[in-house]
């Protein structure tokens, strides 16, 4: 298993080099840059081109990558034309409110998933099947920005139990922040909650019809034994691979969910970055949310070594 962890965080090593590549590459060759942003509607073209040659602008894009790159191969994501700091420094100041979002949607998301999958596959072909199902597709169906709004105007402004935007740091007040993440992760957490639904579903109609699970009914095991210890962990490795995939998706889904709800997240730096073509910010934190996606895929390939012994082995 060790073997096989070092393994996957190697090969995750050119995976981040191609997607800072190719980050770099698309940015670069968009045209127009931040000269004009920073120099002002009144600025001259002289003024403009001193602002180029100040940034480094003007120097061919060969020469730009290999700046990036030897900078990143330090630790240093550049500085950010706009914001006069770090560029690291502004992404991890606003990462954990991104991580909270998409966190807690994937464990909403997953619960949901999971019991309304369960409860389809154990009551196949009848109401409680249709039903889960059912729910599963609207869930699918219903863009995650207009259900965030629709949410917004029943709990904070009709009912107002839930704070309409802005974020509390768990640190300093966990009521607080779990006020302030319901909305915007039960936003998220709804559409990938009918895939994992759906997957579930499908994965546990067949181990159900596997020949230990009809012994282990035949011997007199309790159902919710049979379902949960027997069924369901057998049934796992699909489910995870999927919730592992919808993690990314979380991650780019934030970038609507922050604007919606005024979340000051990585997400929505990146959207402002884009606006105003602050491109250090926008390389930097692309680059910082691959390194999250990795990571996160290197555990779920850990988890499958705990639900199927025969990775584990090495087999």
């Amino acid at each position: 298993m060790t073997r096989f962890l070092i393994t996957r965080i190697l090969s995750a090593v050119p995976v981040l080099l191609v997607v800072s590549l190719v980050t770099f590459l698309l940015i670069w060759l968009v045209p127009g840059d931040i000269s004009a942003e920073l120099g002002g509607t009144d600025a001259t073209p002289e003024e403009l081109e001193a602002i180029r040659r100040r940034l480094g602008l003007d120097r061919p894009l060969w020469e730009r990558a290999l700046a990036w790159y030897g900078d990143l191969f330090r630790g240093d994501l550049g500085y950010s034309y706009l914001l006069q700091r770090p560029v690291l420094d502004a992404v991890l100041e606003r990462l954990p409110v991104t991580l909270s979002l998409a966190g807690l949607a994937l464990v909403l998301a997953t619960v949901m998933g999971l019991m309304l999958g369960i409860l389809a596959a154990v009551r196949h072909n009848t109401l409680a099947d249709q039903g889960a199902m059912v729910t599963a597709l609207i869930g699918l169906s219903i863009p995650d920005f207009w259900f965030g709004i629709v949410l917004i105007i029943l709990f904070g402004v009709w009912l107002g139990w839930l704070p309409t935007g802005g974020f509390v740091a768990l640190t300093d007040d966990p009521l607080g922040w779990a006020r302030s993440m319901t909305l915007p992760a039960m936003t998220l957490a709804l559409t990938q909650m009918g895939v994992i639904a759906r997957m579930t579903r499908s994965s546990m109609l067949d181990v159900l019809g596997q020949d230990y699970v009809r012994t282990a009914r035949a011997k007199g095991m309790p159902r919710g034994t049979v379902v949960f210890r027997h069924a369901l962990r057998n049934a796992m490795v699909p489910i995870v691979t999927v919730v592992g995939v919808l993690t990314g998706i979380l991650l780019s889904g934030a970038v609507v969910i922050e604007t919606v709800f005024s979340l000051p997240g990585v997400g929505r730096l990146i959207v402002g970055a884009i606006q105003r073509r602050d491109f250090p910010i926008i390389q930097g934190g692309l680059l910082v949310t691959a390194c999250v996606f990795v990571f996160v895929n290197i555990i779920v390939d850990m988890l499958y070594g705990w639900f199927d012994p025969r990775v584990r082995d090495g087999r």
